[in-house]
């Protein structure tokens, strides 16, 4: 029997403010205040380090846009990759049939 794997969780970034913001001014530790949060300790370091380093954490949104999200640019990005793909099968096609011809 195959498990399914749970989902991540995902965290707003105002959780992640908060959670950073108790770090640094609570004298719990870390381990303590993440069995609290209900995360991880190891997760909370990671949040302070992108804070560090971008000046904000992530957002909760990840992976690339939905369909119905993906801008109008995408689109035709995306239409303009399928056409040329068309265009090449269809010049491989005209050969082969070009070739049969006696």
């Amino acid at each position: 029997m195959v498990k399914k794997r749970k989902p991540y969780a995902t965290y707003t970034q105002e959780f992640k403010l908060e959670a950073l913001r108790l770090m640094e001014e609570s004298d719990k530790p870390a381990s303590v205040i993440a069995l609290e949060l209900g995360v991880r300790r190891n997760q909370l370091y990671k949040w302070r380090e992108q804070m560090i380093a971008k000046g904000t954490v992530a957002t909760a949104k990840k992976g690339r846009p939905k369909k119905n999200e993906e801008s109008p640019e995408a689109k035709l990005r995306a239409e303009n990759r399928r056409l040329k793909e068309e265009n090449e099968i269809l010049k491989k096609a005209a050969v082969f049939f070009a070739k049969e011809l006696p």
